[in-house]
């Protein structure tokens, strides 16, 4: 679904790899784990065309790539957003995984920041994942006091 809302918010589709080129990502997984290998030498991969034209990727898209072409691997679709991109509140709701209702209480707590555009709420997409990540640290701080209290008061889960 969040898929979807993503094509409609940014005019992109969704990129997905074909099963005949998984032998082609396998080697393309390869060679970015070769090329980054060394540490101490920078990567140039070189992009060279059908008429043998080629030119230097620049640091920026080989890093893009080398985290796109895992997803592909996996058969998942990715969706390039740029981050100043303006998501509607339904767009925003698929992706945050929460109703409508319950996303248009987080902006009126003013917990997500938006932007009145006539009648209309737009959140930028960096806002949303600032509030996703905060979201994540603040579920993964309470997780580990659960579990530290459990383990304090020795109720683990998996006893016999």
């Amino acid at each position: 679904m969040a898929n979807i809302a993503l094509r409609n918010a940014t005019g992109l589709e969704p990129t997905m790899a074909c099963p005949e080129e998984h032998g082609e990502l396998e080697q393309l997984a390869e060679l970015l784990k070769s090329a980054t290998a060394d540490l101490n030498s920078p990567c140039r991969l070189k992009l060279v065309a059908p008429d043998g034209q080629s030119v230097e990727l620049p640091e920026s898209v080989f890093h893009l790539i080398q985290r796109v072409v895992p997803h592909l691997r996996r058969g998942q679709a990715v969706v390039t957003i740029p981050l100043h991109t303006e998501l509607t509140t339904q767009e925003a709701a698929d992706l945050l995984n929460v109703s409508r209702p319950f996303l248009i209480g987080l902006l009126d707590r003013q917990e997500i920041p938006y932007v009145k555009t006539g009648t209309h709420r737009r959140i930028r997409f960096d806002d949303l994942i600032a509030y996703m990540r905060i979201r994540d640290t603040s579920r993964r701080q309470a997780l580990d006091r659960l579990t530290r209290l459990s383990q304090e008061y020795g109720l683990d889960a998996y006893e016999d």
